[in-house]
């Protein structure tokens, strides 16, 4: 008989979990609380216009299609995507703009002219993070942290001797300072901090390998939009024989003193000889297994950013964006202060606009496009979010009329919001907060929840709260860490 296994929540981590413990010949039911997979992946359409609801930034799409290799099937048939040339375009309100090339070499040289930087010392800053990254990741994104038989290999043998290269003592700021003289080249890659939830003037300078993932990797579009990402790898679940159960969120996860017994749900009770949890960490402990050893330094650990999201239906087209623009603040510091130290939001936000009608065409009316518009802003502390929803709104809109020299709000013709309130009611994110806990320390950039339960024997967790971090890619390779634990059954 095979083992029954049970994912709760079906987020892209409890997707690929379920997969992967669908292919070590396990019995797998995924519970989850919403009607639909994909936690935050998902989308919503309105009056002709398709919005992602969540992430929009796709890089390392190759852990998505060894989901598929899993099973020995072509990736391409069943979910495709395109390498784009441009990875961001950028905008100052002086008037200063800098479309990034992907390519890494016309990277330095456009960089080294728009920022009158040596091209020198911007090869040998790109060299340097692709250093970090290959020394980090055969431990770091692969390997789980809590196991000792990862401090047992080579290759964190190698890491170890040449840790001094890794910037851990650095802040990201200090790291690019010590670089680059040029502020607005310093405030580009600053910028990657966000991409943890974190503030550049606190996480650990070891975050500047994420420009590698970027440029030597690649940044890609999803044909069918971001939601196409979970919905393939739903449908993918339901061929290999993984059962959902939707609109069932799991109540308690029951257990004895040293194993887990399976799930209660809001319909019934459920034996398992597994459970993978892909529910934040926090409310895993909480409400999940209240009675279970609780981790109480992680849980107490500062909440990642969260955001301000407007979706925009705008009724005319701007050739002069991408599906990826930043409009910067002009006082970058004090925006990560408010954030991270007022929890407030900053009278100046740096502005992320996401506009996947450039490249999906359908996804808005023609000559119109859909603009997702998002701000970074501090976990939910309680603060009056519906003002400053329209603060942040009437602050977005002034930006983008000084910047692009448009009244943008006669052009918006239809508009959802959403808010920490929102992120944490929709998908269970503790405090709104994005990534689980924030990366502004150099342990807690390495130190996140382990992949297993160290008093439960068949208690695994996975997702953005956990080991290895936030975000797409680091969340598929949680799954794999926590799958990697449990033994296959032929």
């Amino acid at each position: 008989m095979k083992p029954k296994a049970i994912v709760v929540g079906s987020g892209i981590a409890g997707l690929a979990s379920a997969l992967r413990l669908a292919k070590k010949n396990c019995e797998v039911q995924v519970f989850e609380s919403s009607p639909h997979a994909g936690g935050k992946i998902h989308s919503f359409s309105n009056t002709g216009f398709r919005f992602d609801f969540g992430p929009s930034l796709f890089t390392m799409p190759h852990l998505v299609d060894e989901l598929f290799e899993l099973f020995d099937i072509d990736p391409k048939s069943k979910f495709e995507y395109l390498k784009k040339d441009v990875i961001c375009n950028y905008f100052w309100d002086d008037g200063t703009r800098f479309s990034a090339p992907a390519d890494e070499q016309k990277f330095i040289e456009q960089a080294a002219t728009t920022f009158s930087t040596n091209k020198k010392t911007l090869g040998n800053y790109l060299k340097q993070n692709g250093i970090k990254y290959d020394l980090t990741a055969p431990i770091f994104l692969n390997k789980s942290l809590h196991s000792w038989r990862t401090y047992l290999s080579i290759p964190t043998l190698r890491t170890l001797f040449q840790s001094h290269k890794l910037d851990l003592s650095s802040t990201l700021d200090k790291v690019n300072k010590k670089h680059f003289s040029n502020p607005k080249l310093i405030q580009l890659f600053n910028r990657y901090a966000t991409y943890n939830g974190s503030s550049p003037y606190a996480t650990s300078g070891i975050m500047s390998m994420i420009p590698h993932l970027e440029m030597s990797l690649g940044t890609y579009f999803p044909k069918g939009g971001m939601h196409e990402i979970s919905q393939s790898l739903y449908r993918l679940a339901l061929e290999v024989g993984v059962n959902f159960n939707f609109n069932e969120p799991v109540l308690k996860i029951n257990h004895d003193e040293k194993q887990v017994l399976g799930v209660t749900t809001s319909t019934a009770a459920y034996q398992a000889d597994m459970v993978v949890s892909n529910m934040d960490i926090f409310s895993t402990f909480k409400k999940l297994i209240p009675q279970a050893n609780q981790p109480k330094r992680i849980l107490r650990q500062e909440r990642s950013s969260s955001a301000i999201i407007f979706y925009w239906g705008i009724d005319r087209s701007f050739p002069d964006l991408d599906l990826h623009n930043i409009f910067f603040s002009n006082d970058y510091k004090s925006e990560f202060d408010c954030i991270f130290k007022k929890h407030k939001l900053h009278n100046d936000p740096t502005i992320y606009i996401n506009i996947t009608s450039k490249e999906k065409k359908d996804d808005a009316p023609n000559g119109c496009e859909n603009w997702f518009v998002m701000i970074n802003t501090p976990h939910d502390a309680g603060q009056n979010w519906p003002e400053l929803l329209n603060q942040s709104r009437a602050n977005i809109i002034r930006k983008l009329n000084h910047v692009l020299h448009i009244d943008i709000e006669k052009h918006i013709v239809i508009e959802d919001t959403n808010d920490p309130i929102q992120i944490e009611r929709l998908t269970g994110s503790h405090l709104g907060s994005l990534y689980g806990t924030s990366s502004n320390s150099t342990l807690s950039t390495f130190l996140r929840h382990s992949n297993f339960s160290c008093q439960f024997e068949n208690l695994f967790f996975c997702g953005g709260s956990v080991h290895p971090g936030g975000g797409i890619p680091l969340c598929l390779l949680s799954a794999k860490i926590a799958t990697d634990q449990i033994k296959s059954h032929a």
